[in-house]
């Protein structure tokens, strides 16, 4: 199994204020990696640097072994490379569904338009919104805008797909349906990294959990093993503050 993404030595300030302290991570292909720690760890930073959207101070992201964080290369290229779903949706709220979903294929990868509407509704089929192509964001449900962030994410068929606490801007009672949705994906092989607080979809989605402490990876593992045994002190912490 290859690492589709490999972090060496990731380091990131604002300021005096050190965000990433020298992250080692790896994510292989068709796996399901979970991010986990208290605000401020890092969490987001990291996905951010990522997806080239902050410059790192140092180390390598390396993408299926190419080094992108390499300024020499053009980032948006690298990013289409992969998709980010944010916790605000951010879809275009002048824009229908559609639109919003074709618009990366028809800007960044020049699809023609009938090709990439095919794909934007299969996809939209997919995440259970086909009765919903011609509305506009204010006319969802925040589950049904965080689904459509996800289609628009996925339907360029990206290598990677980074998940951004996905569901905290959610009402409870749409958490689940976001949820069952990553976990359909995670079925289906998606190769994603995710930052969550929901220890329920971490322990039951993803083969690696790390938890995140003060910009390092403070312990990593199966969920079995960080979340229902962990090892370090701060991860026992973390869980009993959050049951």
């Amino acid at each position: 199994m290859s690492h589709l993404l490999s972090l060496r030595g990731i380091r990131k300030s604002y300021g005096e204020r050190l965000v990433l302290d020298g992250i080692d991570l790896d994510v292989d292909e068709h796996r399901c990696v979970v991010l986990v720690g208290a605000s401020g760890s890092g969490k987001s930073t990291l996905l951010r640097v990522v997806n080239l959207l902050e410059e790192i101070d140092d180390g390598e992201i390396l993408l299926d072994g190419q080094d992108v964080a390499d300024p020499r290369l053009d980032a948006n290229v690298v990013r289409a490379r992969m998709g980010l779903v944010f916790q605000s949706y951010n879809l275009f709220p002048h824009m229908k569904v559609m639109d919003n979903v074709t618009l990366a294929p028809r800007l960044v990868h020049k699809r023609g338009r009938a090709e990439a509407e095919a794909a934007a509704e299969a996809m939209l089929r997919r995440v259970g919104l086909a009765h919903r192509m011609t509305a506009y964001p204010d006319q969802l449900s925040g589950g049904e805008q965080q689904r459509a962030a996800i289609a628009r994410a996925l339907v360029s068929s990206p290598e990677l797909l980074l998940l951004d606490e996905v569901t905290s801007a959610l009402d409870p009672e749409l958490v689940g349906e976001v949820l069952d949705l990553l976990a359909d994906l995670r079925a289906e092989g998606v190769t994603m990294l995710v930052a969550t607080h929901e220890m329920g979809f971490a322990r039951e989605v993803a083969d690696e959990v790390c938890f995140l402490h003060q910009g390092r990876v403070h312990e990593r593992g199966t969920p079995e093993q960080v979340l229902g045994d962990p090892q370090r002190e701060r991860t026992r912490e973390f869980l009993r503050r959050l049951r």
